[in-house]
């Protein structure tokens, strides 16, 4: 188990002496704490969630599993970026993992930064905030203040430097820098995440909420396991799904280009990503259940909301695309989210319609603020884990957009390492690029699942899928779908993309207040929409 580093131990010191500063709120009657637990490239649409047994015990049994939870955009920075701000990514404008796309970038601290709801809860809510993990990717460079700086709002502060690593990686520790090797022991960073939790728990000041959140680098590539996990799932491979090695035909041209039939090389290649991915989270079950039983050694675990997501999903073999996200498609935008907590019963399950820009607004109203004030564009979802929302007065759909990278390339043919793809295996395939830019509503209501895109390339290339006959997007039924509700989507879109706060949470096209008949969506046949009895 990785043990702390010197600096580490040092500052914890300084995290107790503010602990035994006089509290004015009696333990007794504090408001709930808060922890969140945020994966990387962590899917729920292939079995992510299989390894992790501890953590669906102690947090979805215990509490509220959500089916339809997506995010903003499949991308680590710009989801990131709407986790902590409660915006969609054309409001806080970080737009993919490069400082030109803003991410971590000097526009992004002084534009965002000290309106994330983790700094609201402590200048306005008085929260004690601990952060430990991956924060944007770009955190730490030069160019945006090294690891000296500390984003505003946090008391405690951990943050990795740049991507996802195990070992052999910087840590600024509030503004110091920690250098970690390859000794398991002392470096391997899940474990030094859990490690640093449980010392925050132990220090921090009693009389105090707190709001903690932890990030994991798992799943994240390079996919290395703790040394006491690398043999599991030996026998394990992708899912073959039934768009599993197809040629997407209908689809955009990034996804027309990958070749398919796929290689053994490439299957064999994305076969051991899935195994090494999975591999890595058994460490990620394990920091859950330190973390748990750390709250309830202290007496805290009943008075504490614990929330588990990932920032987006992930695609293995998925129209013989063989290992990333960026895509706009169920096992890229869906993700886990797992919920428990003090008024949450345990064993539920919710399909209503969330994304992460409401997790913020989510905890700025477990800790008592009006989340009405705030410029963010999601909404709480509390009401809907305490069971005292109607589903007639829920959303019924959503935004997901996304940026590609690489606009300084003129031609869309992508090159053998082309624009955002971090890694070559086997038989390149691009992965993304500058015109892999779209923008989609996704859309949940009580007669209808259904998602729009549109991208922003020369083709002006729309998709189309009813999720509900089609639920692996086998099909585009863009050309073949009314030609009055496909105006209707594209209208909705043209509203969500320039939705601003409140504007962002206003009633879609379908209304999950009416019935909605799917084969309206066909030419041929037109029924006017029905009130729900």
């Amino acid at each position: 188990m990785a043990r702390l580093g010197p600096i580490s131990k040092c500052l914890l010191i300084c995290v107790t002496l503010w602990s035994d500063e006089a509290g004015v709120v009696a333990r007794s009657s504090r408001r709930a704490n808060v922890v969140l637990i945020l994966t990387d490239d962590l899917d729920s649409s292939m079995g992510g969630l299989s390894p992790l047994n501890k953590t669906k015990k102690l947090i979805g049994d215990a509490g509220i599993s959500f089916t339809n939870a997506f995010v903003a955009s499949p991308l680590c920075c710009p989801s990131r970026a709407s986790i902590l701000t409660g915006k969609y990514p054309h409001n806080h404008h970080v737009i993919n993992n490069t400082l030109e796309g803003n991410c971590s970038s000097k526009a992004w601290q002084k534009s965002e930064e000290a309106n994330t709801f983790p700094a609201l809860l402590n200048n306005l809510a008085g929260y004690q905030t601990f952060f430990a993990g991956k924060y944007l990717n770009q955190y730490g460079h030069s160019e945006a203040g090294g690891v000296e700086h500390v984003p505003l709002g946090w008391n405690y502060w951990v943050g990795l430097e740049k991507n996802s690593k195990y070992y052999n990686y910087t840590l600024s520790v509030n503004g110091k820098t920690e250098k970690h090797g390859a000794d398991y022991n002392k470096d391997y960073l899940t474990d030094v995440l859990a490690n640093m939790s449980l010392n925050f728990l132990q220090y921090k000041s009693s009389y105090k909420p707190f709001f903690m959140m932890v990030s994991t680098p798992a799943p994240h590539s390079p996919w290395t396991a703790a040394p006491q996990y690398q043999g599991r799932f030996n026998n394990t491979r992708a899912p073959r799904d039934p768009n599993f090695n197809i040629h997407g035909k209908d689809k955009h041209w990034l996804i027309r280009q990958a070749k398919t039939p796929m290689t053994n090389s490439s299957i064999n290649f994305l076969d051991d990503a899935f195994r090494r991915r999975w591999q890595t989270l058994l460490s990620v079950d394990d920091l859950v259940e330190k973390v748990v039983k750390g709250l309830e050694v202290r007496g805290e675990l009943d008075n504490t909301y614990i929330f588990f997501t990932s920032d987006n999903g992930y695609h293995t073999g998925q129209f013989s695309l063989p290992v990333d996200k960026r895509q706009l498609y169920e096992f890229d935008i869906r993700v886990p989210l797992m919920v428990r907590g003090p008024n949450i019963k345990a064993k539920q399950t919710s399909q209503f319609l969330v994304a992460n820009v409401d997790l913020g607004p989510t905890i700025l109203d477990i800790a008592g603020l009006n989340v009405s004030k705030t410029h963010m564009d999601g909404l709480s979802f509390l009401p809907v884990m305490e069971g005292k929302m109607n589903a007639s007065a829920w959303r019924s759909d959503l935004l997901v957009e996304y940026e590609g990278e690489g606009k300084n390339i003129s031609d869309p043919a992508c090159p053998l390492l082309g624009p955002g793809v971090s890694e070559c295996f086997p038989d390149c395939v691009c992965e993304d690029s500058y015109n892999n830019t779209y923008a989609c509503v996704r859309t949940v209501a009580p007669s209808a699942d259904l998602q729009y895109c549109e991208f922003d390339d020369n083709e002006v290339f729309v998709e189309v899928y009813n999720l509900t006959s089609d639920p692996f997007q086998l099909s585009n039924i863009a050309k073949s779908i009314d030609q009055d509700v496909l105006e209707k989507m594209n209208h909705r879109l043209m509203m969500l993309q320039s939705c601003s706060g409140q504007s962002c949470r206003t009633p879609g096209v379908y209304d999950p207040r009416y019935k909605f008949d799917p084969r309206e969506m066909f030419s041929g046949h037109k029924q006017k929409p029905q009130k729900m009895k």
